[in-house]
């Protein structure tokens, strides 16, 4: 048999075939890719690759972070950010079937997974014909595309399923959806790679989807209604959260901040991440710079990277670190909230006086390689390099000077006199959607490897990791009425991160679902888990900062209407979600 690898391309078309675009085929030689193996790497290379477009920061990753109480984007200045109102809406929960941020999100993760149905045609013959090479990188891509459906159902309440591109997809929901991806999930996890590798999907991972599945279900089943925790899911949460803590392959970081660094492909904390290490041309640090502040420089030897103003913690979550620690500032109790890198000179820390306007000589000097900007909650003025009018950055003697942050964008009254003053309140006010308001979020590093900063990263976007699993065992022991058990995870967990000593969150004492929720927010803030969370935990029809809508039906979003219509030709094929 000549083996044969699919490069996929897109054409406007029908949903039909999943989703608004219709996904066309051109299948090459294997011998203008060098043979079997580049077959095999080039199959799975464009469905793992394409993960970082599903998770960009304005597709699916924002669309799990603005409509929880975690964040909210308003329209810096007027102009930026504003998009059609996409943001504010999502925010809102006022979104509609044309919202482009539910549309792309849509568009991009049903490309993902018909990019994996289209490896899994390539490898399937091959390892039938006994390639284990290829039977191994099968087994990844059903695990991979039941992953990606589990994202289709957790968002929008249904699975695309079919096993040829050829047949029309099959759209289910409920308990059915459930059961085809714990089959998908199910059918490799014996099978699979078992060692480490946080690039590719092994068993741990795949044990890490079963006890997602089994902690949501009682939502998957039922998304409108009181989720209904079954102590069968409980158990099967619990029972593959221990198989991964107990296999020894994987440690609790002891600095949070490392697991989001650039060398975090070595992190033994890391259970699935998207690699960015240079096999793949889609790295980039959208994660690391969306909420940082336009003027913020991170990467002083590429003067181009920069932050672009994006969300910010909603008042409202932080006032979970208040309620937490009280009088304590949350950055000297807990190692998650903040890391401090820019070590300002005590001397210079007092800005009484100063400003942009009189400041030349208020500097400390760093060489560029050397400056790494504070990371976590970021809030108040923070330090960095400084540019004048001719765009270049003020230098001393080997290095660049370091200054109190100049506002030099947006409309606010402080622009070009005074410093960026990261503010807790932000709302959708023009007042409220200055450039500077809103405490910023930097928990991923700008790479250090990279030749621009912005548009490539070598530090791998993290999608599964120990400390998640810990927290699905502590919920899952809870809601099974061991709040004893539960406590002792997540001190376990809170114990864990002994790099600064001083930060190592204390043990806490008593545990019940709110604190629990409480804590899922400390260590898995900006992660992409936050709305999932309050819905699981009955959180999500809440107020926060500009939200008041309390209408279950926003649970799930609307199916986007170009996708709706496409289907409009088959009666019952895709109905559109309640409430819209």
């Amino acid at each position: 048999m000549k083996n044969r690898i699919v490069i996929i391309t897109l054409a406007l078309g029908s949903l039909l075939y999943w989703g608004c675009t219709d996904l066309q085929e051109e299948r090459l030689d294997e011998a203008e890719f060098g043979g079997q193996a580049e077959v095999i790497s080039g199959a799975i290379a464009p469905a793992y690759g394409f993960i970082s477009q599903v998770w960009r920061h304005t597709n699916y990753f924002g669309l799990q972070l603005l409509p929880a109480d975690e964040a909210i984007l308003p329209f810096r200045g007027g102009e930026d950010w504003f998009d059609g109102g996409k943001f504010i809406a999502t925010h809102q929960h006022s979104f509609t079937p044309t919202n482009d941020l539910i549309g792309d999100s849509w568009n991009q993760l049903t490309t993902n997974i018909s990019r994996t149905l289209s490896a899994i045609e390539v490898l399937r013959p091959l390892a039938e014909e006994g390639d284990t090479t290829a039977a191994g990188a099968l087994s990844e891509m059903i695990a991979l595309r039941a992953y990606l459906n589990m994202l289709l159902l957790d968002s929008w309440g249904l699975v695309l399923k079919k096993e040829l591109s050829s047949e029309l997809s099959e759209v289910v929901r409920g308990q059915e959806a459930i059961d085809y991806i714990q089959s998908e999930l199910l059918s490799v996890v014996d099978i699979i790679n078992t060692s480490r590798g946080p690039g590719r999907i092994t068993q741990a991972a795949v044990w890490g989807f079963l006890a997602r599945l089994h902690l949501n279900a009682a939502v998957y089943r039922d998304p409108y209604g009181t989720p209904n925790f079954t102590q069968e899911d409980m158990n099967a949460v619990i029972q593959y959260t221990d198989n991964i803590i107990n296999s020894g392959n994987y440690a609790i970081s002891p600095e949070y901040f490392e697991l989001f660094n650039d060398d975090n492909n070595s992190n033994e904390e890391l259970i699935f991440a998207l690699d960015q290490r240079g096999q793949l041309r889609e790295e980039h640090s959208r994660w690391s710079y969306w909420s940082v502040s336009g003027d913020m420089f991170p990467r002083p030897e590429f003067p181009s990277a920069d932050g672009t103003d994006g969300p910010a913690f909603t008042p409202d979550f932080f006032q979970y670190w208040v309620d937490a620690y009280g009088t304590v500032d949350p950055a000297e109790a807990d190692a998650r909230f903040f890391q401090e890198n820019t070590m300002v000179p005590e001397e210079l820390r007092d800005l009484t006086g100063l400003s942009p306007l009189n400041d030349q000589d208020h500097y400390y000097c760093v060489v560029p390689v050397e400056f790494e900007m504070d990371r976590g909650v970021i809030r108040g003025i923070p330090w960095g390099p400084r540019k004048g009018d001719d765009g270049n950055f003020f230098t001393c003697d080997g290095g660049v000077r370091i200054y109190p942050l100049q506002l030099r964008t947006g409309n606010s009254p402080a622009r070009d006199v005074g410093y960026i003053d990261h503010t807790l309140e932000i709302d959708f006010t023009p007042e409220g959607s200055y450039h500077n308001t809103g405490y910023r979020c930097a928990k991923y590093q700008f790479s250090r490897t990279s030749n621009n900063g912005n548009h490539f990263s070598s530090v791998d976007l993290v999608l599964m990791r120990l400390g998640e699993i810990y927290l699905m065992r502590a919920e899952a022991k809870l809601r099974n009425g061991d709040a004893a058990g539960a406590l002792a995870d997540v001190n376990e967990l809170r114990a864990g991160r002994t790099a600064r000593p001083d930060q190592t969150p204390p043990a806490l004492t008593e545990m019940d679902l709110d604190i629990l929720l409480r804590e899922r927010g400390f260590e898995l803030y900006w992660e992409g888990f936050r709305r999932g969370d309050q819905i699981r935990f009955g959180t999500y029809e809440d107020a926060w900062t500009e939200k008041t809508d309390s209408d279950p039906n926003k649970r799930l979003f609307p199916i986007p209407q170009s996708a709706v219509d496409a289907a409009s030709g088959i009666d019952g094929f895709l109905i559109q979600n309640q409430g819209y």
